[in-house]
C-alpha cells in the first residue's frame, strides 16, 4: 500500500522560517542600500543616480495603466498557480506570454503612453537618436568605433556607444521597415522582451520537467522585473538571451527533452536547434557586451543535457555567422570593447564608487526579482547541496533529480550575475542591464510551497515602485 510522504509540521514551519528569514536579509540590505546611498549622493554626488539604488526618482503617481495592471495582479494571484498546473502545454505557453504582455504594458502606461512607452527610447541617451546616422549602415559599421570615446568626433549617445551596433541597428532596420519612432520601439522591446518568459519555461521543462515549469510559469509572469522591461532594449536582449539557452536546452536533450537516440526528423531537429542557438547566442554579443556572460548559463545547459558531442559543432557554426558578418563589415568586436571601457571611465563609471555598488546592485537585483524570487534560491540552494549528485541524472529519471537540475540551472545565471558584478563594469542602472539574468531567477519560485502568498508579495513590490517611482535612463 502506498501511502504519500508529507513532511512534518515541524519542518515546514522550519523551512518557512528560513525562507522568511531569507527574504528578511535581502530587505535590510535593500534599506541599507537606500539609506548609505541617500547619504553618499547628499554628500558628494557620486553615485548619480537619484533614488539609489535605482535609476529612478520619487514620484507618487498613478495613470491609465493602474487598474489594467491591479486586474492582471489579482487575476495571476487568484488563479495563476491552479491554470499554470491544467493548461495544456502549448497553451501555457500562449497563456504565459500573453499575460506577461499584458502585465507590462500596463505597468509600462502607469507613466502615460508618451513618458511609458513611445518617449522612452528617444532620450538623448537612446538608440532612436542615430537612426539618420545609419543610412549607409555599411559604411556606419565601418566608422563605429572612431565615435565611443567621449573626446571623439560626433560621440555617440551613451547606450550607443556602450552597446555593440546590433542594438542600434534593430532599430534602424524597424524604421527601415515602416516601424519608426518611439512608440513602435516601445511596443517591439515590450512584445519580444515578454517572449523571455516562454523560453525560461522551455528550459526548465526539458531540463527539469514539466512539474517544475508550470510551479515556475506565474513567477515568470508575474516578475517585479516586467517594471524595466517595458519599456528597455534591455528586456528585449534578455528575450534573445533566453532563446539562444532554450535552443540550446533542446539541443542537448534531443529536441523533446528525452535524452537518447532520435529518429532522423529529430535529428534534424536537434541540428536546427543547436544551429539556431549558435546564431541567437552571436547575436546577443552583438547586442551587449556583457552578455557574454552568458556562457556561463551555456555551459550549466551544457551539463545538464546528453547530446553535447553532437551538437557543438553546429552550435559552434551557428555561433560564428553574427561575428563573421559584422566583422567582414568592418565592425571589430574587440577594439570596440577596448574603447567602450575607457568611454566607461570618462563618464559616471569613473565617478559612482565601486565600494557601494558592489553590494548595493545586488539590493537592486532584489526589486528586480523580488523577495520570492530570494526565498526560491535559498530553497534551490538547499536541493542542490543535498541532492547533488542527481544533477547529472536524466530530468525523466526515477527519484527526484528535477529540483538539483533546475537548481543548477538558475545557480548558473546568479555565477554570471555575480561575475558582471564584480568586474565593475555593471555600477548601478543594473535595474535594466542584468534583466536578461534575472529572467532567469525567477524560475527559483517553482521551488516554493503556497504560491499564491509569494506571488501577493512580487505583484505588490511591482506596484509600489511602479507608482512610487519615475524609473528612466
Amino acid at each position: 500500500m502506498y501511502v504519500a510522504f508529507r513532511p512534518s509540521v515541524p519542518r515546514v514551519i522550519r523551512d518557512l522560517l528560513r525562507d522568511l528569514g531569507a527574504a528578511l536579509v535581502a530587505t535590510l540590505l535593500v534599506v541599507t542600500a537606500v539609506l548609505v546611498g541617500t547619504a553618499i549622493e547628499r554628500e558628494d554626488g557620486t553615485l548619480h543616480v537619484n533614488w539609489p539604488p535605482l535609476y529612478a526618482v520619487a514620484h507618487p503617481h498613478v495613470g491609465a495603466g493602474t487598474p489594467a495592471a491591479l486586474a492582471v495582479a489579482v487575476a495571476v494571484v487568484a488563479y495563476g498557480p491552479a491554470l499554470a498546473a491544467r493548461l495544456p502545454w502549448r497553451a501555457l505557453l500562449a497563456a504565459a506570454w500573453a499575460t506577461a504582455t499584458a502585465w507590462t504594458f500596463s505597468l509600462a502606461l502607469v507613466d502615460g503612453w508618451q513618458r511609458g512607452i513611445a518617449g522612452r527610447l528617444t532620450t538623448q541617451y537612446e538608440y532612436l537618436q542615430v537612426i539618420d546616422r545609419f543610412h549607409d549602415i555599411p559604411g556606419t559599421l565601418r566608422d563605429f568605433t572612431h565615435h565611443i570615446l567621449i573626446d571623439s568626433p560626433g560621440h555617440w549617445p551613451a547606450h550607443v556607444a556602450g552597446h555593440p551596433p546590433a542594438a542600434s541597428l534593430t532599430f534602424v532596420l524597424l524604421d527601415r521597415i515602416g516601424l519608426g519612432g518611439g512608440g513602435w520601439a516601445g511596443v517591439w522591446c515590450i512584445t519580444v522582451g515578454a517572449t523571455a518568459c516562454v523560453a525560461v519555461l522551455v528550459t526548465v521543462r526539458v531540463l527539469a520537467g514539466e512539474v517544475l515549469a508550470r510551479r515556475a510559469a506565474p513567477f515568470l509572469v508575474l516578475a517585479p522585473a516586467a517594471v524595466w522591461v517595458g519599456t528597455s532594449a534591455d528586456g528585449y536582449f534578455a528575450a534573445v538571451a533566453a532563446w539562444a539557452v532554450a535552443l540550446l536546452a533542446l539541443a542537448v536533450t534531443g529536441g523533446t527533452g528525452r535524452t537518447g537516440h532520435t529518429g532522423k526528423a529529430g535529428q534534424h531537429r536537434v541540428w536546427a536547434a543547436a544551429f539556431g542557438s549558435g546564431l541567437l547566442f552571436g547575436l546577443t554579443c552583438y547586442l551587449s557586451y556583457g552578455l557574454t556572460l552568458f556562457a556561463v548559463i551555456a555551459a550549466g545547459v551544457l551539463v545538464l543535457g546528453r547530446e553535447r558531442v553532437r551538437v557543438l559543432p553546429l552550435l559552434f557554426a551557428g555561433l560564428a555567422v553574427v561575428p563573421l558578418v559584422f566583422t567582414l563589415a568592418g565592425f571589430h568586436w574587440w577594439e570596440a570593447y577596448r574603447l567602450l571601457v575607457e568611454r566607461y571611465y570618462q563618464g559616471a563609471g569613473g565617478l559612482r564608487p565601486y565600494g557601494y555598488w558592489v553590494w548595493a546592485n545586488l539590493a537592486c537585483t532584489v526589486l528586480v526579482v523580488g523577495l520570492a524570487t530570494v526565498a526560491g534560491l535559498r530553497r534551490a540552494g538547499v536541493a542542490l547541496v543535498r541532492q547533488r549528485g542527481q544533477v547529472l541524472r536524466r530530468r525523466d529519471a526515477p527519484g527526484s533529480a528535477a529540483e538539483p537540475r533546475l537548481a543548477l540551472l538558475v545557480y548558473a545565471a546568479l555565477l554570471a550575475l555575480l561575475v558582471a558584478d564584480l568586474s565593475g563594469m555593471s555600477k548601478a542602472e543594473t535595474e535594466r542591464i542584468w534583466l536578461p539574468f534575472a529572467m532567469w531567477l525567477l524560475a527559483a519560485g517553482a521551488f516554493l510551497p503556497r504560491p499564491r502568498a509569494w506571488l501577493a508579495a512580487q505583484a505588490t513590490l511591482a506596484l509600489l515602485l511602479n507608482h512610487l517611482l519615475l524609473t528612466g535612463w
